[in-house]
């Protein structure tokens, strides 16, 4: 694979909301929508499973993750770095 196909990677910044699993956290992206009918914002939530390989994201931090090819079942993302690490 060459680099210039590596870059057309989908990359995604996210929270994580769960570290209990090994190798693996989920990571949740809020994006705000406008109601069809009434016109409000209304907050909505995408959860992804990303591969963690030494188990070094925690509940609240924020990083960037890359896709990938199929790892399990539901798990096709990869940790690339933190962006901003939990208190």
């Amino acid at each position: 694979m060459t680099t210039a196909q590596r870059s057309r990677r989908k990359v995604r910044v996210g929270k994580v909301v769960s570290d209990r699993m090994e190798k693996t956290v989920v990571v949740s992206i809020e994006r705000l929508v406008r109601h069809e009918t009434y016109g409000r914002y209304v907050r909505r939530r995408t959860k992804f499973k990303v591969h963690d390989e030494k188990n070094e994201c925690r509940v609240g931090d924020v990083i960037r993750f890359m896709e990938t090819r199929p790892l399990s079942k539901d798990k096709r993302w990869r940790f690339v770095e933190f962006v901003e690490r939990a208190r």
